[in-house]
């Protein structure tokens, strides 16, 4: 559970420094988020947690401030024409970055399936839990029944968002849940709009990545991809 006492955190040595407990109380104060249960992923950068609000299950995403690389975020999200005035502050750097994947999927979930962001804090993040107690399966760990509908329908998915004007940036099999054999993409942090500099780099590699990994079991062709999405 969040709580003053630092005992309830052995567990999880060096995870949360005292700045990211503060966050975590006046998340609880707010009453969007009781309690943190199980560690899903334990990172460098980033930790996930399901955690409980009321009866419902969520995910909390904490990033470890003293742990990011921020000088590889800044040279992602400086380029982005939402954050022209970013300066080379860490701090800044790191909230702008969380801020940024909690804009992306208040933008993705109009298009398509993502999970709800249900609040963001400085280093914190909360959104819905695609599943039910647990998350649902990556797709590298759990095949979809139909792969050729699957892989149909995270390329209309891409294309939704591109059309929308906005780019995943880093999609990839880690980052595509199987969830009732339907895509839902998760991790927006490197999502940036398509007047991004880099946009055509961006959108090029999530759909080399994508072809890379269903080309193992259906046919794909990475050029006819990128044309059905980038299409006016």
């Amino acid at each position: 559970m969040v709580r003053d006492s630092r005992e309830e955190w052995k567990t999880y040595k060096n995870v949360f420094d005292k700045a990211s407990l503060l966050i975590l109380e006046k998340l609880k104060s707010q009453h969007k988020l009781d309690e943190l249960k199980s560690p899903i992923s334990i990172g460098k950068e980033a930790n996930i947690f399901t955690a409980k609000v009321g009866s419902k299950t969520i995910i909390a995403k904490i990033y470890r401030v003293e742990n990011c690389n921020f000088n590889k975020m800044y040279s992602y999200i400086c380029t982005d024409p939402r954050y022209p005035k970013l300066s080379g502050v860490r701090r800044q750097i790191i909230f702008s970055w969380v801020a940024r994947e909690y804009h992306n999927l208040l933008r993705a979930k109009e298009v398509i399936r993502v999970p709800n962001p249900l609040a963001q804090k400085n280093n914190i993040l909360l959104m819905e839990l695609i599943g039910k107690e647990a998350p649902s399966p990556k797709v590298k760990d759990i095949l979809p029944k139909n792969i050729e509908k699957f892989f149909k329908e995270t390329v209309t998915s891409i294309k939704k968002l591109y059309r929308s004007g906005l780019i995943h940036g880093d999609l990839s099999e880690y980052n595509i849940l199987n969830y009732r054999d339907k895509p839902v993409f998760i991790d927006f942090s490197q999502g940036t709009q398509v007047d991004n500099p880099n946009a055509q780099e961006l959108i090029e590699r999530d759909v080399k990545n994508l072809c890379r990994f269903f080309g193992k079991y259906v046919d794909v062709n990475p050029d006819a991809v990128l044309k059905e999405i980038i299409a006016k």
